[in-house]
């Protein structure tokens, strides 16, 4: 509950609300701020069509973000503004996704064009095989 209202998460793996918070950081010098049309043509750049997210799923964002302290609404006025804390929100949130929880992923996942597995990956599958060699020690196997 944020100001009474339901509010539902800003989730941080959700591909939606990644492409949020990278077209939030692009709207943050604007002095006039930004509308409806322009996040979600933004979006489109990020996410899709432009029929795939309409303007009913445009508001509800919006008003997540806004509820959230991410964005403010500029009185008499159907645009927003990103907050200080919204900047440093989003500039957060997209820089641990792309730099840290993107490139550990593709280092921990197999894939068929890397021969040579990297350090975190060897470790991951040591850690791995020693959970599974434990639980055939105990006989916690099915």
């Amino acid at each position: 509950m944020v100001e009474d209202q339901r509010v539902s998460a800003l989730r941080f793996a959700d591909p939606t609300v990644q492409a949020l918070w990278n077209a939030l950081v692009v709207f943050d010098l604007l002095p006039a701020g930004f509308s409806n049309r322009d996040l979600r043509l933004n979006l489109v750049g990020l996410l899709g069509p432009l029929d795939h997210f309409t303007q009913g799923r445009m508001t509800y964002q919006l008003r997540r973000l806004r509820l959230h302290g991410l964005i403010s609404r500029i009185p008499k006025s159907h645009r927003y503004r990103l907050t200080p804390f919204g900047l440093r929100v989003s500039q957060f949130c997209t820089r641990t996704y792309n730099r840290i929880l993107r490139p550990g992923l593709g280092q921990l996942l197999p894939s068929p064009t890397r021969s040579v597995p990297t350090n975190l990956r060897r470790s991951f599958d040591n850690v791995e095989q020693q959970i599974q060699h434990w639980i055939n020690r105990e006989g916690l196997a099915a």
